[in-house]
């Protein structure tokens, strides 16, 4: 009788131990198997970090770009995802994005001095708006002088009237390389110009110091250049 007893509790730890050794292995497939849903549906767009990718994937006016994060001017807008614009800014003629800017905000940033060695870039939903091409066709001309200024070989230049809505504003053409800009004069601060570009669903605005037209055809390659760039299909 005794022996039965000890015979009967030797197959209840039995049991016990290889129930327990049964749940502890369904516990960690559960785990390995949460663990894996949890890497598959991991959101991979987001704020990037300092170590983040040379290149971040963006969706304006639902067009893809891929920009250089250290270009962004605005921390806000230096995530991954649809976005209605993004503000870069690039030296010239490197093209490489400058020093880290200081915080600012979105309504300041196109109120800030413009330093003279830079390239920035907006890329902007465009909503249906007129395109560049057509706007430079149709309207410009109504509000133009009729005389053109030869600037430098291949780079001509046309006032607008006064009174008009460009006054003191120039505009500069060029065929070889192509370059379309338009430009405030100088005064108490430097004249700016403005060449847009639109891809899809978004234009992009450049917009560089006036003075850089003495190097007109170095600044149209770098708005192509930067064109090419930041919506190229590589990431």
């Amino acid at each position: 009788m005794t022996m039965f007893s000890a015979q009967q509790r030797s197959t209840a730890r039995w049991h016990a131990h290889g129930h327990a050794v049964q749940m502890a292995l369904g516990a960690l497939l559960a785990s390995a198997a949460i663990a894996a849903v949890a890497y598959l549906l991991w959101p991979t767009w987001g704020v990037v970090s300092a170590t983040g990718p040379d290149r971040l994937p963006v969706s304006v006016g639902d067009t893809l770009f891929n920009v250089p994060p250290a270009a962004v001017r605005m921390k806000i807008q230096r995530h991954s995802g649809p976005q209605e614009r993004v503000d870069l800014s690039f030296e010239f003629p490197s093209l490489q994005p400058p020093q880290a800017p200081k915080h600012i905000s979105a309504e300041d940033v196109d109120g800030l001095p413009q330093p003279i060695d830079r390239i920035f870039v907006s890329i902007g939903a465009h909503h249906d708006a007129m395109a560049p091409e057509e706007r430079l066709r149709a309207i410009y001309p109504r509000y133009l002088a009729p005389e053109a200024m030869q600037v430098q070989d291949g780079l001509t230049m046309r006032s607008f009237r006064a009174g008009t809505p460009y006054d003191s504003e120039d505009l500069f053409l060029a065929e070889q390389p192509l370059l379309a800009a338009r430009c405030t004069r100088d005064g108490r601060t430097p004249g700016m110009c403005l060449a847009e570009r639109r891809i899809d669903g978004a234009d992009l605005t450049f917009r560089f110091p006036r003075a850089l037209l003495s190097r007109w055809r170095d600044v149209a390659d770098a708005v192509e250049r930067l064109t090419a760039q930041l919506h190229s299909a590589k990431g």
